[in-house]
């Protein structure tokens, strides 16, 4: 039943996709982990949901909900410390399959001294080198020309890192992502750029702000290669990203993979999400939605409704940690506006 689902799958409005191929093969372990990874990251962003609503988190939040597979796809070929990834705003997902202490980051959130960055960074701005992490950003697109530098770095020490690159399809559009594809190419940099394609730019749909909307396509002019994935399916992304991996760490240079996926809830909490019509949420979430897809693998790989359930049991007893601590951690000194502002060398 899930194969069959990912062999005929449309966009959010409705539209034909292009046919995806079948479910790339897993074992049942590599399974429960995907489902492991991916329900902590959709539990924790309720919870972060929860916690804005009730005015513990401040300032901009936007939450991950309906995305996880493409993180955790792309997680799984990262050399976690050695490479380097780098994204927008909506980074909570990336923090966690990246492997940061759920703790710490619902900590930064509620601008705890116990947050990763010292409560100084918030929902946005967050940063963790031992995992590799170089941070969300707030300005749109900006992280690209950041993730080529890193890309750059890892080449210019010949360290054999490569630099996973996130940004929408909203930054897409970006003078500066094109700048950043031209040196990349011209350098041949180990830089893998993942555009994540949740079908609406803030509150626009693709369609109505883009010329062309396929964007794995945007750095032929430069002679980049890419191609269009399911978003939904994380073995898709993950098999995906393990090629041009492969292809990145040989020296071949920049691929663009357009991931194809879709947000549940809107470009942040702030956003009543009028755009769209609640009916089109609701079938993307009953026939696409990328947990229920891969329980449906795991049914097909035998898994039994009690390692499913202790699954469920364990991840909400870490969100609930990660609340308890939040929510004990101390505000930090003002001391602390004057630390961390320069790096001795």
């Amino acid at each position: 039943m899930a194969k069959a689902a990912a062999q005929k799958s449309t966009t959010a409005r409705g539209k034909p996709q292009a046919k995806i191929p079948n479910t790339p093969q897993a074992t049942k372990d590599e399974l429960l982990e995907y489902y492991r990874q991916m329900v902590l990251i959709r539990r924790f962003e309720e919870r972060a949901g929860q916690l804005y609503g009730m005015g513990l988190i401040g300032g901009f939040c936007h939450l991950y909900i309906g995305q996880e597979a493409v993180a955790v796809g792309v997680q799984a070929s990262v050399k976690q410390g050695h490479d380097k990834i780098i994204t927008g705003y909506r980074d909570h997902g990336h923090m966690l399959a990246a492997g940061m202490d759920p703790n710490e980051v619902m900590a930064e959130l509620t601008g705890r001294i116990g947050g990763s960055s010292k409560g100084k960074g918030g929902s946005m701005h967050m940063f963790d080198v031992p995992t590799g992490f170089y941070g969300g950003h707030g300005i749109v697109g900006a992280q690209v020309a950041l993730g080529t530098g890193l890309a750059f770095a890892g080449k210019y020490r010949g360290d054999d890192s490569v630099s996973f690159v996130y940004f929408g399809d909203g930054a897409a559009n970006q003078g500066q992502v094109y700048e950043s594809f031209n040196m990349a190419q011209l350098w041949k940099l180990p830089a893998i750029y993942i555009i994540e394609n949740n079908q609406y730019a803030m509150g626009t749909s693709i369609e109505r702000s883009s010329s062309t909307t396929d964007l794995s396509q945007r750095g032929a002019s430069f002679g980049i290669p890419g191609e269009q994935i399911d978003g939904m399916d994380v073995l898709a992304v993950r098999d995906a990203v393990k090629r041009a991996v492969e292809r990145a760490r040989s020296g071949e240079g920049p691929y663009i993979l357009e991931v194809k996926t879709y947000r549940y809830r809107g470009h942040s909490m702030s956003d009543p999400a009028k755009y769209r019509s609640k009916e089109e949420v609701d079938e993307v979430k009953k026939t696409r939605d990328p947990i229920e897809l891969i329980k449906g693998l795991l049914a097909d790989a035998k898994a039994t409704e009690d390692e499913i359930k202790a699954i469920d049991a364990e991840i909400k007893a870490i969100v609930a940690e990660a609340v308890r601590f939040a929510q004990e951690s101390p505000e930090p000194d003002p001391s602390e506006l004057y630390t961390d502002v320069y790096v001795e060398a």
